[in-house]
This record gives structure tokens, C-alpha cells and sequence, in this order.
């Protein structure tokens, strides 16, 4: 496991689901964490009393990816509260699925915000933060390498956008000795896509192992590429969807 003993982490979204399990795993290897959410308070808490319970200190924030300044504002409150900031895990998202014809501009423009806004004004904010070997890790999709069924243009539109951007700023960022990357989660059993689901039948004949992914398998990487074993890789593509764009 990756040894994160002093670093800060800010995972956004980071109440349930991928979130939670790399804001745990982060903390379970020594970092203290922050989190961002939009309205699960419950839930919020809950991640940070399991942190708590580890040792690590952990603060959640609420804050609405959608709304730039609340990002860069959740960004500068994690920095102050929890003494610098060495980890930014781009995760907060939403899944907009129906055909194209049917989204109003106003919900384009959300996704967009969310997906890809928000983790560009983020890693603005954060840079500002981190000395050598700072982590900017985003979480995007397997989908927007491969579009195995409809509905799904407006959410690939907003997450392909983070493949350029993983790209671009690696190269921007390398000289300073901060590395970014992009895991590309498939099907993953969660709250928003369950692997009992209406559609989840379908998901797993896409896949070649059969079965939906954890979100523990995401966080695993993810707490990989924060640790000292990933100082070498940057502007590196991880795509965790067992197989399903093989």
C-alpha cells in the first residue's frame, strides 16, 4: 500500500460511492482527508468519522461542483483547515442519460461545469498549494473510449474532456514535479449505477470478466498513483472496466 503519512488529500464528491472508497483508502494509508458534497450530509459525515476512527483528521465540505467559486473555495478551506494540500481527486459527477435532442442547454452547460470546469478551476486552485510530488488524479469513463449503447452523448461530451486535459497539464505540470492522471472507471457497483440494477444485465455481457467492478478496485489505484510508487507516471490514461473495452 501507498505509505500517504503526512499528506493532505481533497477528494471531491467524495460522500458515497468511488468517493468515499478513495477518500477511505486515502486515509487508511495515512493522509488526512477532505471531502466535498453537494447534499448527502448524512453520509458525509459518516466518511468522516470513519477517517476519524483511523487516526487521520478529515473535514467534509459542502460545495456544489457546478458552482466554480465553490470549488476553488472547498480547494482553499482544505488547504487552511487541514494545513497545505499534496492530493487532488477530481470525482464529483453525474450521469446524464437520454437521447441528445431531449437536453436543454441549461443541462448541457451543468455537465460540462461539473465534468470538466470543475476540475480545471480545482487544479488552478490547488497547484497554488503543492510543493514537488503533488497528485492530480481525475476520475473519468471507460465510455469515453468506446460508446457501446445511446443515450450517453452528453455524458461522454462533459468526461472526454478530462482525457485532454489529463494530457495538457501533465506536460504543464511535469517541470514542477506534480503528476496527473485519469482512471476510467466502467461499470461500478453504486448507489448511482447498482450492480442489481434495471440495466445491469446488459453492462456485464459488455464486460469480459462478467461482472461490475467496486468502487474499493478504483480507490486502489487511485491511492497507487498518490503514493511514492506513482512519482513516474503522469499524463497516463488507467482504465479499470474489466475488460469491457478490450
Amino acid at each position: 500500500m501507498s505509505d500517504l503519512t503526512g499528506k493532505v488529500a481533497l477528494v471531491t464528491g467524495g460522500s458515497r460511492g468511488i468517493g468515499a472508497a478513495v477518500a477511505r483508502q486515502l486515509a487508511a494509508a495515512g493522509a488526512d482527508v477532505a471531502l466535498t458534497y453537494q447534499s448527502a450530509d448524512v453520509q458525509a459525515k459518516s466518511v468522516v468519522a470513519e477517517i476519524e476512527s483511523l487516526g487521520r483528521r478529515a473535514i467534509a465540505i459542502r460545495a456544489d461542483s457546478a458552482d466554480a467559486g465553490e470549488v476553488t473555495g472547498a480547494v482553499e478551506r482544505a488547504a487552511a483547515e487541514l494545513g497545505g494540500l499534496d492530493v487532488l481527486v477530481n470525482n464529483a459527477g453525474i450521469f446524464p442519460a437520454k437521447p441528445f435532442e431531449e437536453f436543454t442547454v441549461e443541462e448541457v452547460d451543468r455537465a460540462l461545469n461539473i465534468h470538466a470546469r470543475a476540475a480545471f478551476v480545482a487544479a488552478q486552485a490547488a497547484v497554488a498549494h503543492m510543493t514537488g510530488g503533488g497528485r492530480i488524479i481525475s476520475i473519468g469513463t471507460n465510455l469515453a473510449e468506446h460508446a457501446p449503447f445511446g443515450g450517453i452523448t452528453l455524458y461522454n461530451l462533459s468526461k472526454s474532456a478530462l482525457n485532454g486535459f489529463t494530457k495538457a497539464l501533465a506536460r504543464e505540470l511535469g517541470p514542477r514535479d506534480i503528476t496527473v492522471n485519469l482512471v476510467q472507471p466502467g461499470s461500478t457497483d453504486t448507489d448511482m449505477n447498482p450492480a442489481d440494477g434495471s440495466h445491469a444485465a446488459g453492462q456485464r455481457e459488455l464486460s469480459a470478466l462478467g461482472r461490475f467492478g467496486t468502487a474499493d478496485d478504483v480507490a486502489a489505484t487511485v491511492t497507487f498513483l498518490a503514493g511514492s510508487s506513482g512519482r513516474a507516471i503522469t499524463g497516463a490514461f488507467f482504465t479499470i472496466d474489466g475488460g469491457t473495452n478490450a
